[in-house]
Formats: structure tokens, sequence, C-alpha cells
């Protein structure tokens, strides 16, 4: 029932506001803020990216746990789909969320409410499933004996 509430008064919001800022500044430069904002948070949304991939692959080779990069990841592809979404309101949450503190204190706030069940990395050699007509083996090639011919480099066949 909230997300079906968000669906529909997300839109109303936006709408409003475009209206609002339109009778204000005008048409044009109304739309003119919705493309330089859309360009500007791809840009940084890039930019936020590479950095938080950077710390994820850090704790990946370290083997730390990795969930917190994972999350300002995810909060940051959220950002680009809410920067990419043409709206104030969708923009003002999604330069929001690029804002690293923002997010820390999200994460924060979302750690507190989920409970982790189990946590496991690694676990040893894959194992294959197994089937009853694959028959696994090993092998090498065997080369015939042929003469050695005087001169010959061994390259070429006589």
């Amino acid at each position: 029932m909230p997300l079906l509430i968000l669906f529909i008064a997300v839109p109303i919001i936006e709408i409003a506001l475009f209206i609002q800022v339109g009778g204000w500044i005008g048409l044009w430069p109304t739309l003119g803020i919705v493309i330089v904002t859309a360009i500007l948070g791809t840009w940084l949304v890039k930019s936020q990216g590479r950095q938080v991939l950077a710390e994820l692959q850090g704790r990946f080779n370290e083997l730390r746990d990795p969930t917190e990069p994972l999350a300002h990841g995810a909060m940051i592809l959220f950002s680009g789909a809410l920067l990419l979404t043409p709206g104030f309101f969708t923009d003002a949450f999604g330069f929001l969320l690029l804002i690293p503190a923002f997010r820390t204190a999200a994460f924060a706030w979302l750690r507190k409410r989920v409970r982790v069940q189990s946590f496991t990395m690694g676990g040893g050699p894959a194992q294959r499933p197994t089937r009853d007509d694959v028959v696994e083996g090993s092998y090498h090639e065997v080369e015939p004996d042929r003469p050695k011919v005087p001169g010959n480099s061994g390259w070429t066949r006589h």
C-alpha cells in the first residue's frame, strides 16, 4: 500500500512543482534546469560510482565485509535513475543520495532495521554436478617416432 501511495503522490508533486516553477521563471528556463540537472547528475553518478567501485574492489581484495560499498553503489544507482527522471522532487532526492554523508546516515538507518541471518565468504573448491554419461580423465598426446633426417629442424615433414 505505501508503494501505491508513492506511485500516485510523486507524479502529482512533480506536476505541481513544474507548474509553480514554470509560472515563476517561464517554460524555457524550467526545461533548461531539467536538462542541466540530468547532465550534471549523470556526471556525478559516473564519478561517484567509480569511487565506490574502487572501494568495493579493495574490500574484496582484502576479504573484508563489502556490505557498505554495495549499499552505497545501490544508492548511487538509484540516484542516477532519479536524476534522469524529469522533475524537481526526484532531482532533489537524487542529489541528496549523491552526498556521501547522507548515504552513510541512510546506510546506518537501514542497518539498524535489517537483520542478517548468516554471511559466509569463500566456501572451498567449486563442485561440478555429476552426470552418469560423463567420464572424467586426463590425457597427453603421443607423437609417433620418426627417423631423424640430417639437416631437418623438425619444423617440416618429409
